[in-house]
C-alpha cells in the first residue's frame, strides 16, 4: 500500500475512515440499548434504587426505536442495488485474443486480472465492481474499432492497475458501504439517516479514489510509456469522432425509427474523413494499415449491432408508438431508408403547415386563368416560392410547423422504454436520454423543411440523389457530388422573403417548380 500514500496518509487510512463512519453510526444506534442494560443490571444488582426506573423505561423505549431505525436503515442498505452501467458483456469464447490481451497487461503490472470484460456505448473506460473476485473492465466500443491493439493496449493500462488497489480489503469494504449507501440515496423511501452517512463518508470516499487513480497510474507508467502519449491522443479524436456520429448521422436514423446497426465501424469512417479534411489529423489515417483492436474480437459485426442497439435505447429509447419500424439499418441503406424517409416526412409536414396556415381565398382555383398548380394540396414547389414571399405568410407558416413538429417528435419519442428491454443489469434506467441539442429556432426550422422539400424534388427530376456525409450526416448529392450551395438559397427565402435565387439553383438543378412533390 505504499505506493497509495499520498503526502501523511494513504488511501487505506481514507477507506478505513470511511468505514468508522459506519461503525460509528452502528455505536450509536446500540448506544440507548447499552444504556438501558447497564441501567436494568444495576437496578436489579440493587446498586441504585427504584427512583431509577422511570428512567430505565425511558432509556429502554429510546432504544427500541433506535434499534428498529438502524434495523430498517440496514435492511434499506442491504437490500439497495447499485447502479450499474448498461453494457454488452463480452464472454471468453467472443473474444479469446482481447481476454488474453487483458490477462498479460494485469501480469505486467503485477495486479489480479479482471473477472470478465464488457462493452459500453461511450468513449470511457473504468472497473466496476459486480460482486466478483475482482471487478469487470469496461471499455469504451469506439476505442476498440478506431485504436490499434497497441494503442488500446497502452490505454487500458492504467485502467486494469486499478484492480491491484480494488483488492485490498479495506478498500473493497469501503467501496462496497459507499455503493449501498449511494443506491440506498437514490431510494426515496430511504431514511435520511442514509444521506447524513454519505455526506459524512463523502470527503473520505473522494480522497481515497484520488489516491486510488494516482497509484494506478504511476504503476502504469512503466507500461508502454511512449505509446500512451499517441494513445491518448487517439481517445479524443475517437470521442469527437464518436459524438458526431451520434449527434449527425443516428439521431436522424433514431427519429427515423431505424437504428444503424454498424456504429463502431462509422466511427472509423467518420473519423478517416475528419483526418482528409483536416490538417491536424493528417497522419491518423496512416495507422490504419495497423491491426485494429477490433480484430481481437470473434465476431465484430455482431459485438458491434450488438452495442449499437444498446445506444439507440440508452440515448434514444426508441419509437413505441404501435406499428412503429423499429429496425436495424445498414450503412448502405442508410440513404434510401432513413435520408428519404426523414425528407419526405419533413416535405409532408411543410405542405400540411400551408394547407392549415393558407386563408380560403389562396387555396381554392381562380375562376378565369386560375393556377392549379397553387390550389390545395398541390404539393409543388412554386407554392412554397409563393407563400413565402410575404412576410406575414412565412411567420405564420413558421409558427404552425414548429408547433407540428414538437408534437410530432413528442408522439414519435413516446414514453420511456421499460428496463426490462435492456439488458438484464441491475438498477439500470432507460432510456438515459440523448445530450440534448441546441433548440432550432422557427426560422431555422422552416429554413429545414424547405430544403427536404427541395431535396425530394431534386430526386423525383432525377437529377438528385440521398446521400450520406460521415460527418454532416443526411446530404443531397447532384450528379454523384455533394451540394453545399442549397443552402444559402433557402436562407435567403425563409428570412428575407427572396425566392430569387433558390429559382436560380433550381434551374441550374433541372428541377421543375410546378411539378408536384412526392410525399410518401
Amino acid at each position: 500500500m505504499a505506493v497509495l500514500t499520498d503526502g501523511n496518509r494513504s488511501a487505506r487510512d481514507h477507506a478505513l475512515a470511511v468505514l468508522r463512519v459506519r461503525s460509528t453510526a452502528f455505536a450509536l444506534a446500540l448506544l440507548p440499548a447499552a444504556v438501558a442494560v447497564v441501567l436494568l443490571t444495576a437496578r436489579l444488582t440493587g446498586r441504585i434504587g427504584p427512583g431509577w426506573d422511570a428512567a430505565g423505561w425511558v432509556l429502554g423505549a429510546v432504544a427500541l426505536v433506535c434499534l428498529a431505525a438502524a434495523a430498517v436503515l440496514t435492511v434499506r442498505i442491504a437490500s439497495a442495488r447499485p447502479a450499474a452501467a448498461p453494457t454488452v458483456d463480452l464472454a471468453q469464447s467472443a473474444a479469446p485474443d482481447l481476454y488474453r490481451l487483458v490477462r498479460d497487461l494485469a501480469d505486467r503490472l503485477d495486479v489480479p486480472a479482471p473477472d470478465a470484460v464488457a462493452l459500453t456505448p461511450d468513449c470511457d473506460s473504468w472497473l466496476e465492481d459486480r460482486g466478483g473476485r475482482a471487478p469487470v473492465l469496461v471499455i469504451g466500443s469506439p476505442f476498440l474499432w478506431w485504436m490499434r491493439v497497441a494503442e488500446l493496449r497502452a490505454v487500458l493500462a492504467p485502467v486494469v492497475a486499478g484492480t491491484g488497489p480494488s483488492a485490498h480489503p479495506d478498500i473493497a469494504a469501503a467501496r462496497r458501504f459507499l455503493r449501498a449507501l449511494d443506491a440506498a440515496v437514490g431510494d426515496r423511501r430511504a431514511p435520511r439517516t442514509a444521506r447524513l452517512l454519505l455526506r459524512a463518508a463523502g470527503p473520505h470516499a473522494a480522497e481515497m479514489e484520488r489516491l486510488v487513480a494516482a497509484a494506478a497510474s504511476a504503476r502504469a507508467m512503466g507500461v508502454d510509456h511512449g505509446l500512451r502519449i499517441v494513445a491518448q491522443e487517439q481517445v479524443g479524436l475517437a470521442y469527437a469522432g464518436w459524438d458526431r456520429l451520434l449527434t449527425r448521422v443516428a439521431l436522424p436514423a433514431w427519429r427515423a425509427g431505424r437504428w444503424p446497426a454498424r456504429l463502431d465501424a462509422g466511427v472509423v469512417s467518420a473519423l478517416t474523413e475528419l483526418s482528409r479534411r483536416d490538417r491536424l489529423a493528417e497522419g491518423f489515417a496512416s495507422r490504419l494499415g495497423e491491426r485494429p483492436a477490433c480484430d481481437l474480437l470473434e465476431e465484430p459485426g455482431k459485438v458491434d449491432a450488438d452495442v449499437s442497439l444498446l445506444a439507440a435505447r440508452l440515448f434514444y429509447g426508441g419509437p413505441s408508438a404501435e406499428g412503429a419500424d423499429w429496425s436495424p439499418v445498414s450503412w448502405q441503406e442508410y440513404p434510401e431508408e432513413v435520408v428519404d424517409r426523414v425528407w419526405r416526412i419533413e416535405a409532408a409536414r411543410l405542405f400540411s403547415a400551408l394547407d392549415a396556415t393558407e386563408s380560403p381565398g389562396m387555396s381554392q382555383d381562380r375562376a378565369d386563368g386560375g393556377t392549379p398548380a397553387q390550389g390545395l394540396g398541390r404539393p409543388t414547389l412554386a407554392r412554397v416560392l409563393e407563400r413565402l414571399c410575404d412576410e406575414e405568410g412565412r411567420g405564420a407558416l413558421a409558427a404552425r410547423l414548429s408547433a407540428d413538429a414538437a408534437r410530432d417528435e413528442q408522439r414519435a419519442a413516446g414514453p420511456p422504454e421499460p428496463v426490462a428491454s435492456l439488458p438484464d443489469v441491475p438498477g439500470v434506467v432507460a432510456p438515459m436520454g440523448f445530450p440534448p441539442q441546441e433548440p432550432r429556432s422557427t426560422r431555422e426550422l422552416l429554413a429545414d423543411h424547405i430544403t427536404a422539400a427541395v431535396c425530394c424534388a431534386a430526386v423525383e427530376s432525377g437529377s438528385g440523389a440521398p446521400g450520406l456525409d460521415w460527418l454532416d450526416g443526411p446530404v443531397l448529392l447532384l450528379g454523384g457530388e455533394r451540394r453545399s450551395d442549397l443552402g444559402g438559397t433557402v436562407l435567403a427565402l425563409a428570412e428575407d422573403g427572396d425566392p430569387g435565387p433558390l429559382h436560380e439553383w433550381l434551374a441550374l438543378a433541372g428541377v421543375r417548380a410546378d411539378k408536384p412533390v412526392r410525399l410518401v
